[in-house]
């Protein structure tokens, strides 16, 4: 903790919260706010399809949070799928000792690349 010479400041100020939801997308959750960009499990939309995700679970609205049982009725995400694209090369190497047995296997997981444009109660 710090502290001014005249005390006048003990803490730093908080930052205005922004909006925020927590959303199940594709069998994950996530903490998704407006404008952000993010890569979730393939989705079967096209490019510059929106899409919207109604299993909302949490909501913090500058402070008043709202909590689902398990989800909140009436409150969605609405997202544009961006892109899809391809992670990181995966490599799954088995060996067993002195007995001459190696593989190797790899894949590639598939992403959707999407933006949030709306949380809406």
């Amino acid at each position: 903790m710090f502290v001014k010479e005249n005390n006048s400041h003990i803490f730093a100020p908080l930052k205005s919260r922004e909006m925020y939801a927590i959303v199940e997308i594709a069998g994950q959750q996530f903490k998704v706010e407006k404008n952000q960009s993010l890569f979730v499990h393939r989705l079967e939309n096209n490019a510059g399809d929106t899409v919207d995700f109604t299993n909302v679970l949490l909501v913090d609205n500058e402070g008043k949070i709202k909590v689902g049982t398990p989800t909140i009725k009436g409150a969605s995400v609405k997202a544009s799928v961006i892109e899809h694209v391809l992670g990181d090369k995966v490599l799954v190497f088995k060996k067993k000792r002195r007995k001459g047995y190696k593989k190797l296997n790899g894949h590639r997981q598939q992403f959707s690349k999407i933006k949030v444009e709306e949380i809406s109660i």
